[in-house]
């Protein structure tokens, strides 16, 4: 058995604390070259990361960086360093713990550079601008550990792509270094487990079964929306009978409105707050403050507070809204009783009817320990791009050696040779299109070895560097004295839609817009008007295929007894009406109703998919003289409306056809241009900070734009246009659950014509969000307006 230090031993033992199986068994492995350790929260799975480090530099332990700790949050990287701190501390040991993050000062960087700590606490970002500069060999000269926390949340993102090529240099410049990953909620720990590089995989117990429900309420869900209003005097008594209620949502706006109306709700001022990424940091930390002490019953939050902070005493944790991905609901209830072999508590609220549905096929996973997750393709080529101008900054390298250490990266190890040459090419000239521009002449060969052309750019490429694209935002602060009070930000799109005297909510509160002062929207507060609601940079999830399966086998069911009665009536009555959505097929309703025909598609494919599969459809019934209006979707349906009634599908559903018509609604669509941009600032194509300057979403937009039509006129092979078209193809329209839907139920698509609206299809005419289609209906309807206007007015 491995022991700990003496000092560190004795420490634990005063504090009567004991190591569990899994932190006794990462010091015995702590020899092997990769592992990856699966542990519930609260089970103390960061500590035993650490253990190793710990026993290996001991009470007084030479100079230089022994372990690098990677996560993708700075507020975490901060809470470890606290939370490190006491037992090496309180053991009396000589460890020097840093972090390094973009809140760093410039001072601290420098120093950090010129003499390492002993353990360095850090963000894939920041380890990426580490590795940029000349001094990397010295400054990971003696690093012999990197313990990456949450690696699931990493490595769901392209920050994980640039973290293994980080990791692969890593590799290259410290021979022996072990790679620890650590996460509580992995759905396939072999595939986690090669994206770290081939790590052994340790898993701890699990722990006991958590304490799962659906909020029992008086009033039913209503059936549509998202905001879970209708639930507030539920939520607030059971506030009232907890310590600490984390109240998770899907989105900021979402958030937003529901914190509003709890607060006018809390008639007996219970102590609540709001925290989400776009408050400002101040509003945060101040939020943050005051759940470490115990101050609030409550906090209204989003994915802001997904992660393994140890926020205080929080005992219930409420999901407001189907949580559309099971991985993130076990991540959630785990902010609950954060303690090993303690049950977490959870409710579940639906925000709507179909939302009831989806939250039992959620519990029934959870139970199950069932956790889903889209399969990881092959690892972005514009990280890549971005990872090899980063290298060159760092100094000459040879094309061979780059190959070999990208590839023996998880995500890159299935690249082959021309894929490379072709990133390669792309750094060096910006392509065949863009070679006759200085600007994009980057990289050069000198004596075989590929160096810049300029070392000057290092300094604009290391400005340049990370995977995290802003949206557009605008800095929101009341107008007074000294710039005002930040409240947070919203984007720039929406600020566009106000005028002065407009109201809308950030922080919880109700504020009037007073006009733009340099690009910040200048605000003063305005209780007890209706508010707009800010549009914010939060993630819109779509139920994933694991919870969408689980819900198709639950429609199977003779009965529903785990259901509300209201449900289970409801999915009955469809059932006689016409019949309920099977795994294996596709049910297609048309029916009329309000003047007009509907077709209503059940494919359970997810937002994205469901909305694209409105575009294409419209499209293939345009051509079919079918006069379509418009189409409104869910994850589970869409509904087309329009002026002929289809009572056959004629090929509506060819997936060649689909393909086809998405080729050519993808060509010229703003979508395309939006990824296209995305993709060009990751891999170096376009700035977006220059000299320390950064632009503005405008600037970088309008360059893009540019760019991107240029491109496709003269270069329609060009690597990023390749790049954007794979982008867009598995994200914004998400095609490819289009294409497992059809591969999966092939013939078996069956249409229902029916009188009137069934009772799966009626809550989709409630749904907000319709999408209008231009087109020969619409021609139509606007002669036949035009004619009764004439005859109104006696001319025909």
């Amino acid at each position: 058995m491995v022991d700990l230090p003496e000092p560190l031993s004795d420490w634990f033992a005063a504090q009567g604390w004991a190591l569990h199986p899994h932190q006794q068994a990462m010091l015995e492995r702590r020899g092997d070259p990769a592992t990856l350790l699966i542990a519930p929260t609260g089970g103390g799975k960061t500590l035993a990361g650490f253990l190793p480090t710990l026993a290996e530099l001991g009470p007084s332990p030479p100079p230089g960086l022994h372990t690098l700790y990677i996560s993708p949050l700075k507020a975490l990287t901060a809470d470890i360093r606290r939370n490190l701190r006491r037992p090496v501390e309180g053991a009396g040991l000589a460890i020097r713990i840093e972090d390094r993050t973009g809140d760093t000062t410039q001072t601290q960087r420098r120093r950090q550079r010129a003499d390492p700590p002993h353990i360095l606490l850090t963000t894939p970002e920041s380890l990426a601008l580490l590795l940029s500069y000349e001094d990397a060999p010295r400054i990971f000269a003696g690093l012999q550990r990197v313990i990456v926390d949450e690696i699931h949340a990493l490595a769901e993102s392209k920050r994980g792509d640039q973290l293994m090529l980080g990791l692969a240099r890593l590799a290259r410049l410290c021979p022996g270094l072990r790679r620890v990953g650590l996460s509580a909620t992995v759905e396939d720990p072999p595939a986690l487990a090669a994206f770290l590089g081939g790590a052994a995989i340790l898993q701890a117990d699990p722990g006991p079964e958590p304490d799962i429900a659906m909020l029992q309420t008086d009033q039913p869900p209503p059936w549509a929306g998202g905001g879970g209003r209708y639930a507030i005097p539920a939520i607030l008594a059971e506030v009232q009978r907890h310590r600490t209620t984390l109240i998770f949502h899907n989105t900021r706006a979402q958030a937003e409105i529901f914190f509003h109306d709890l607060w006018l709700a809390n008639t007996d001022d219970l102590p609540i707050g709001i925290h989400h990424g776009s408050l400002s940091r101040e509003a945060r930390d101040r939020v943050e403050t005051a759940m470490a002490a115990g101050a609030l019953r409550a906090v209204v939050c989003t994915g802001s507070l997904d992660l393994g902070i140890d926020w205080g005493d929080v005992d219930l944790v409420i999901q407001v809204g189907a949580p559309k991905n099971v991985k993130r609901l076990v991540q959630r209830i785990g902010r609950a009783n954060h303690r090993y072999n303690a049950p977490s508590k959870a409710l579940l609220v639906p925000a709507n009817r179909w939302e009831v549905v989806e939250c039992e096929a959620a519990l029934q996973a959870v139970r199950a320990r069932d956790l889903d997750g889209e399969p990881r393709g092959p690892g972005p080529r514009d990280v890549l791009c971005q990872h090899i101008l980063a290298t060159a900054c760092a100094g000459p390298f040879d094309a061979d050696s780059l190959y070999a250490e990208v590839t023996s990266a998880g995500p890159y190890a299935g690249l082959d040779r021309a894929a490379f040459d072709d990133c390669l090419n792309f750094t060096a000239t910006g392509g065949y299109a863009l070679r006759a521009y200085d600007r994009w002449q980057r990289l050069m060969q000198r004596g075989g070895l590929w160096q810049l052309r300029d070392p000057r750019s290092a300094a604009v490429i290391r400005q340049n560097l990370g995977t995290i694209i802003d949206t557009e935002t605008l800095k929101v602060r009341l107008k007074g004295r000294m710039g005002g009070v930040p409240l947070g930000e919203v984007e720039e799109a929406f600020a566009a839609t106000l005028s002065p005297g407009d109201t809308f909510l950030i922080g919880g509160q109700v504020v009037r817009y007073e006009g733009l002062n340099e690009l910040t929207v200048e605000v003063t507060r305005q209780p007890g008007r209706d508010p707009k609601v800010a549009v914010f940079n939060g993630t819109k999830f779509a139920t994933s295929t694991r919870l969408t399966d689980r819900i198709l086998t639950l429609l199977q069911q003779d009965s529903w007894p785990d259901l509300p009665g209201h449900t289970a009536r409801w999915l009955t009555l469809q059932r006689d009406v016409s019949r309920l959505p099977e795994p294996d097929s596709l049910l297609c309703e048309s029916f009329p109703h309000d003047g007009r025909e509907h077709l209503c598609i059940h494919g359970f494919a997810g937002r994205n998919a469901q909305q694209t599969l409105g575009l294409l459809v419209t499209k293939a019934m345009e051509d079919r003289g079918l006069a379509p209006l418009g189409f409104v979707c869910t994850d589970y349906a869409t509904l087309i409306w329009g002026l002929e009634p289809v009572t056959r599908l004629d090929g509506l559903f060819d997936a060649q056809g689909l393909r086809d018509g998405l080729e050519s609604w993808l060509s010229g669509n703003a979508v395309m241009k939006r990824t296209f941009r995305a993709s060009a600032i990751i891999a170096g194509l376009i700035e977006r900070s220059h000299q320390g300057r950064r632009k503005s979403g405008r600037q970088a937009t309008f360059s893009s734009d540019i760019l991107y039509d240029t491109l496709r006129r003269h270069d329609p092979g060009h690597l990023l246009l390749q790049i954007t078209r794979e982008e867009a193809m598995c994200g914004l329209v998400d095609f490819q659950r289009i294409e497992a839907l059809l591969e999966r139920v092939g013939p078996r698509i069956e249409l229902r014509r029916l009188q009137r609206v069934t009772p799966l299809a009626a809550p989709l005419f409630l749904e907000p969000g319709r999408i209008p289609v231009q087109g020969s209906g619409r021609e139509r309807l606007a002669e036949a307006a035009a004619q009764r206007l004439m005859q109104a007015a006696g001319l025909e």
